[in-house]
This record gives structure tokens, C-alpha cells and sequence, in this order.
């Protein structure tokens, strides 16, 4: 069991007042939460989703809220294995714990369902290339 998490995520596009807009771009997609725009700092490359994500692409910022997220585990901003480990003040390292998908699901599931409230949870778009779509449909707490 972790302590706390941190969740790398990078959004585009704006959110409705109804909430009812958003789209969620899962890690596999992407590498990191980085899906779409320039090489800039934290991110060494440009966006690798940027033929899709943006004004007038597929996944039309003018139209949706996209929401990308780094996966739990992950090296891009998200507690991982590199991570300090606030009970010892070390890097977690081999302790760092088995992650499942359900574990990167219910990340993305408190993000999307606290403060910023992008409301993905029921009835939300996600795109998913992560293992095949497991993470879709887990009935998360």
C-alpha cells in the first residue's frame, strides 16, 4: 500500500459546464501524459498523438476536454519505483509495489472524480490501447 500518489496528467481543449465533454487518453497511447504539443520541460518530445489531438483533429479540442494521464508505476511524473518513498526519505526502488490495472484505473478514477471533477466515470469517452483495453469497464471504488 502506498502512502500517497502523485498523478502526472496534461489536459487540452475546455471542459464543460455540465462536465459532460471530457475524453481520457490512457498511458500506452502515449508513453506518458504527454499526448499531444511541443517538446518542452519534462517532456524531451513532442506529443505523439499530435495527427489526432487538437483543433479540428480526430479528438477535436474545440469540441472535447482531453485528459491524459501518466500510469501509476510510470517514469514520467507519476509515483513510481524512482519515487520517494515518504516513510524511509528513499527512492521506493525494488519496494515499490506490484501495480495491476485496476491499481492505474483507480488513479485515474480519483482523478476524474475529485476536484478537477472531469466526470469520466459515468458515461465519459476514453480511448484505450493499454493491454487491450483491460483497463475498461473496472468497476473501481
Amino acid at each position: 500500500m502506498l502512502p500517497e500518489v502523485v498523478a502526472a496528467y496534461e489536459t487540452w481543449g475546455t471542459l464543460d459546464d455540465d462536465r459532460s465533454n471530457a475524453v481520457l487518453v490512457c498511458h500506452a497511447l502515449t508513453g506518458d501524459s504527454h499526448a499531444a504539443g511541443r517538446a518542452g520541460e519534462g517532456h524531451p518530445t513532442e506529443g505523439g498523438w499530435d495527427q489526432l489531438i487538437g483543433p479540428g483533429r480526430a479528438i477535436d479540442t474545440n469540441r472535447y476536454f482531453v485528459v491524459c494521464t501518466n500510469v501509476l508505476g510510470g517514469c514520467q511524473g507519476t509515483t513510481g519505483p524512482a519515487s520517494i518513498d515518504p516513510r524511509t526519505g528513499r527512492p521506493y526502488g525494488s519496494t515499490f509495489p506490484v501495480v495491476t490495472i485496476r491499481d492505474m484505473v483507480r488513479v485515474q478514477s480519483v482523478l476524474c472524480g475529485t476536484p478537477p471533477h472531469f466526470e469520466l466515470a459515468c458515461g465519459g469517452r476514453r480511448v484505450d490501447g493499454r493491454n487491450a483495453g483491460a483497463g475498461v469497464g473496472h468497476d473501481v471504488p
